[in-house]
């Protein structure tokens, strides 16, 4: 009962942001904050993770592997930031997308798995 009474909150809220007058606005303004909350937390966990295994991890890894791991980060990155361009393209950017950021996740897969 209380996750029901919890869809019901959020759907009354969606709908006075889409109903509202200057709703459609207000609505953009808030789905752009989350996304940067989104983000920044994506962030900091990032950051985190870096500070722990810096030593061990990434430091013990001989250049090649380091720098597939890198590589790998900074391509998740600039797809992410091509986002909006990727999908103008229609579906052949959105399969481009996913081939893109698969391939991100594997090298850095293949990096941590080869270790052991």
């Amino acid at each position: 009962m209380k996750i029901a009474r919890n869809f019901a909150i959020v759907g009354a809220i969606a709908l006075a942001l889409t109903a509202a007058p200057g709703g459609g606005p207000v609505l953009d303004i808030v789905l752009t904050v989350l996304t940067m909350a989104f983000f920044a937390a994506i962030g900091v966990f990032g950051y985190r993770l870096y500070r722990e295994h810096r030593t061990f991890t990434l430091d013990a890894m001989d250049d090649q592997r380091r720098l597939i791991f890198y590589g790998a980060v900074g391509l998740a990155f600039l797809v992410f930031a091509a986002t909006p361009r990727l999908f103008s393209f229609g579906g052949l950017g959105v399969l481009a997308w996913i081939a893109l950021l698969g391939l991100a996740s594997f090298a850095v897969f293949r990096v941590f798995a080869s270790r052991y």
